[in-house]
């Protein structure tokens, strides 16, 4: 990338400034209060029971290219497994992929409901640091995974003008055109 302009990639016009945030911001902090986390549509989940081996959870990844397995036991949340959890819990400390998915996950992981607002997701998210969170019944039981990348979508929802019509560095301008 090039830090000089070319004329033929102009940057938006002075005439046609930004719109105000304020009436965006408020209604992204009222929707973000009253919209549920239904709203973002969490991935179906995708589950093991904790008797099972990792080569059961490692299949579900690989095949479903996702990046968190639910664990359960006689059908409620137990546990989580992630990438992250092969990684550091089974392969570092060089554990065969026969071990049962009890000795090696993440237990009684944070979780939402359904109804719960997207606020409340996105702040226990954030508070962990979490990429992925269980969405479980009044019961414990999995009826889906919301994502960051759920989060992200809705949140670029509220702002499609600034975030679609701009570069990372306002600055700075590309070579060429990208796309096709």
């Amino acid at each position: 990338m090039s830090t000089a302009p070319r004329p033929d990639r102009r940057p938006r016009p002075a005439s046609d400034p930004l719109p105000p945030l304020g009436l965006f911001s408020v209604e992204l902090s009222r929707n973000l209060r009253i919209d549920s986390v239904s709203r973002l549509r969490p991935t179906p989940p995708h589950a093991v029971e904790d008797r099972r081996p990792v080569a059961a959870a490692v299949d579900i990844l690989r095949r479903w290219k996702v990046g968190c397995v639910l664990v359960t036991r006689l059908g409620r949340l137990v546990g989580l497994f992630t990438e992250r959890d092969l990684l550091t819990r089974v392969l570092a400390p060089g554990l065969p992929l026969s071990v049962p998915m009890a000795e090696c996950l993440t237990p009684d992981p944070v979780t939402v409901q359904p109804k719960d607002s997207v606020q409340t997701a996105i702040r226990r998210m954030e508070k962990g640091g979490y990429r992925h969170l269980p969405v479980v019944d009044e019961h414990d039981r999995p009826v889906g995974v919301l994502s960051a990348r759920r989060v992200v979508h809705y949140l670029v929802e509220h702002f499609p003008a600034l975030v679609y019509n701009h570069p990372p560095d306002p600055h700075r301008y590309p070579d060429s055109p990208e796309g096709a």
